[in-house]
């Protein structure tokens, strides 16, 4: 199944494609790197990368007019998943620049605190705060390959799946139903980086609803 899916990831010259791209590769899948509309409209899968400036991102994907394509291909239950720059542009806005991002996530972009040496750039663990699909198999407190000065900082918790300490305590992983993205990169992070690529390609045809279960967990 995985050589027949289409999984793109989106081109706005602000990622690191090439990476993203042979870690796909190695799981089993060609992706179509691409930044047309309509070929993410009608894709199984959708990975949206980035490295650098929030601001500059968000003007790129304005020429390219990706912003409104991204922002329905999230709503549309597909999977879809943010590495570093593409979990931060889900938010609603960034203290970089004071810029407006894609909004699919309540909440803001926060610069690390003062006192640490920024950028945040390594390895670092993550601490799990719930389950979900993507991360079957990776064990609690792993070490995954982090660069970056600024962090998403969702307005409801529920969804932050994983956190890391780098003098505060971020969102390191998000992941609601369909929607999961990463801060760190799991293309730069060794075996388990390319778990997670594997286990989110066998997301197609499958997507969690953890939301409606979540809800019910909570109602009962």
């Amino acid at each position: 199944m995985t050589n027949s899916i289409k999984l793109v990831v989106i081109d706005y010259q602000s990622g690191n494609l090439r990476s993203v791209a042979k870690a796909l590769e190695s799981v089993g899948v060609s992706p179509l790197v691409t930044g047309e509309a309509a070929e993410i409209g009608t894709a199984d899968a959708v990975v949206l990368p980035g490295v650098g400036s929030g601001p500059a991102a968000m003007d790129a994907l304005r020429r390219r007019d990706l912003v409104e394509p991204i922002r329905e291909y999230v709503a549309s239950g597909r999977p879809f998943l943010g590495v570093c720059l593409g979990l931060q542009l889900l938010l609603e806005r960034t203290e970089e620049g004071d810029a407006d991002c894609l909004g699919s996530i309540a909440g803001r972009v926060k610069r690390l605190p003062e006192g640490q040496k920024v950028p945040h750039m390594g390895w670092n663990s993550v601490s799990f705060q719930q389950e979900h699909p993507v991360f079957q198999g990776i064990p609690q407190d792993s070490h995954f390959y982090f660069v970056h000065s600024y962090y998403a900082a969702p307005e409801d918790d529920t969804w932050v799946a994983g956190t890391t300490d780098y003098g505060v305590s971020f969102c390191s992983i998000y992941a609601r139903d369909n929607l999961v993205a990463t801060q760190f990169h799991p293309e730069k992070s060794g075996r388990l980086g390319l778990r997670i690529y594997q286990n989110f390609v066998n997301l197609v045809g499958n997507p969690p609803k953890l939301s409606a279960q979540r809800s019910s967990t909570q109602s009962s």
